[in-house]
């Protein structure tokens, strides 16, 4: 009979409560446009998303290999089994104190953060993959909300120029179903970049536990991860959505197609490449791009500059608060 060790078992469990407020946080982004502008029911929209996050989830593996063995030198960390709670705990207390205040920060770059904080307090700054950090990571939190400003900006702007004569309440209900299509590729992409995230943190602690021999993500973690992220989403969103539908620009259906449309692309082409973006950034940069299509004072720029900062600091503060819990377990003896 295969014994699994009962610290596992407990980590397994936190990583997927962090999946659950990944979900409430980022999967929102998903389906807040969508919902805000009456296009589809809140429970459509859920169920939909959902669904297409499986999918999305069961697409590929690049990201969750970034995670498990792009974050953190694995080799310098094998004699810290608590470092994946260390970190996911420190992750899960930076997404609930933004998500008190409605702030849709990054749960992603949560996550990240913790890994980091964590292996920095076991072994070091060394324990940590430099190269791959700064290719996979810092570099796409960067590129990634000026490529969907960008490619939001440009799509409203040719939607604009091929429908300028057309009726707008004729262009509003086209629109109408066009968006229930974005929203889709939306949440399909949602589920290739994010909810393979916490694959790659249970399947890093699978290997540190010993029971793979090498990062590859089971099939019962995929499943386990977007069924745990789709129930964040049902329970726990709402405070996201009214903040990506509302509070930003006053979203109509052709603004929300754009949008997510945008957003959709830019998410898949960084899930090719293996960089784990965020979801939070790259829609609320693209919201900002189409809002700014239709004039620079239709954004609410003072929104932007909240969740700029709080882009900012999500890293360091969710790494200094998994480094926080490691000392914590030190203390407490559950450190090996």
């Amino acid at each position: 009979m295969l014994e699994i060790p009962i610290l596992l078992v407990v980590i397994v469990l936190v990583a997927l409560i962090f999946d659950f407020t990944n979900g409430a946080h980022d999967c929102a982004n998903a389906i807040a446009t969508v919902v805000s502008t009456k296009v589809m029911s809140p429970r459509s929209a859920v169920i939909m998303a959902a669904s297409l996050n499986l999918v999305g989830a069961l697409l590929g593996e690049e990201v969750a290999h970034t995670l498990g063995s792009g974050i953190v030198n694995t080799d310098m960390v094998m004699g810290s089994q608590t470092l994946v709670l260390a970190a996911l705990v420190g992750a899960i207390a930076w997404n609930l104190i933004t998500w008190y205040f409605g702030i849709p920060s990054s749960s992603s770059h949560a996550l990240i953060g913790g890994l980091m904080g964590a292996a920095i307090t076991h072994a070091g700054l060394t324990s940590l993959n430099g190269i791959s950090i700064v290719k996979k990571v810092l570099l796409p939190l960067v590129i990634s909300p000026l490529a969907g400003f960008a490619v939001s900006y440009a799509v409203m702007t040719a939607i604009m120029l091929l429908f300028w004569r057309a009726n707008r309440h004729s262009v509003s209900r086209y629109f109408e179903k066009l968006q229930i299509l974005s929203s889709a590729f939306m949440a399909t992409s949602h589920g290739l970049n994010d909810a393979q995230k916490t694959m790659g943190v249970i399947t890093l602690a699978l290997f540190l536990f010993h029971q793979i021999d090498t990062i590859h993500v089971p099939l019962w973690v995929k499943l386990a991860c977007a069924s745990a992220m789709a129930m964040g989403t049902a329970l726990g969103g709402w405070k996201i959505i009214k903040t990506m539908g509302h509070k930003i620009f006053k979203l109509e259906p052709v603004h929300g197609f754009a949008a997510e449309t945008s957003a959709a692309l830019v998410i898949t082409g960084a899930s090719l490449m293996g960089a784990p973006i965020s979801t939070t950034h790259t829609i609320s940069a693209c919201v900002f791009g189409v809002g700014s299509t239709k004039r620079l004072s239709a954004v609410r720029w003072g929104i932007a500059g909240n969740l700029v900062v709080a882009w900012i600091l999500t890293i360091p503060a969710s790494a200094f608060m998994a480094s926080v819990c490691f000392f914590l377990f030190e203390l407490l003896g559950i450190a090996d």
